[in-house]
């Protein structure tokens, strides 16, 4: 499956058309290795999901713990703001959320990435902050905010791999597939199912 028919099917579902997979969470898209990185796509993966913010967290650590990284994230591309959740052996580093909604600032744990830090020195704001002070007038940190909008790709690419900054020089191992979370119901197991012997899935 090319990233290009995986990112139609999870566009598809992040926006609730998908038949059969209302919320979005019965699948995702598994890349081939990138440059030694596999990523794993879909909402399911959100950090910053207030249904699934918990079990990103947990996922991401013990994977961390097994293979020495793990990483999630969200982006929204119209706009929609931006999440990343850094652990390293076993341990969270980061998790900051900036969508607009007023949860993000509870969901925010560790300390400020590199690139986070940089982004708030251009500003000429704080590279330490505590979100919990903030007021909704800082016109300073709402410029803060609208900026980590659209962060998510760029911490992804400074850390690993960003699906939106591949290029013909990535090093690709293996195929994508497209898989069922643990959140499928066996309905929509059985949907999958019949479309994989039709041919319309890989």
């Amino acid at each position: 499956m090319t990233f290009a028919e995986a990112a139609e099917i999870i566009d598809e579902d992040g926006h609730g058309g998908a038949e059969g997979n209302p919320d979005g969470m019965a699948r995702v898209y598994v890349s081939p290795e990138l440059d030694g990185w596999t990523l794993v796509i879909g909402p399911w993966c959100d950090p910053c999901d207030v249904e699934r913010s918990d079990d990103v967290l947990h996922l991401c650590r013990d994977l961390s713990a097994r293979y020495g990284q793990a990483q999630a994230y969200y982006y929204g591309a119209q706009g929609d703001g931006s999440a990343w959740l850094i652990a390293q052996d076993g341990v969270v580093l980061r998790r900051y959320c900036e969508t607009g909604e007023g949860e993000n600032a509870y969901l925010t744990l560790g300390e400020p990435l590199p690139v986070e830090r940089a982004h708030r020195e251009q500003l000429g704001l704080p590279v330490v902050w505590d979100e919990a002070t903030e007021s909704d007038e800082d016109e300073d940190e709402d410029e803060w905010k609208w900026a980590a909008f659209d962060l998510a790709p760029e911490i992804a690419a400074a850390l690993g791999v960003s699906p939106l900054k591949l290029t013909a020089e990535t090093r690709v191992e293996g195929t994508g597939v497209i898989a069922l979370t643990p959140n499928t119901t066996e309905v929509q197991a059985e949907s999958s199912r019949l479309d994989h012997e039709a041919g319309l899935s890989t």
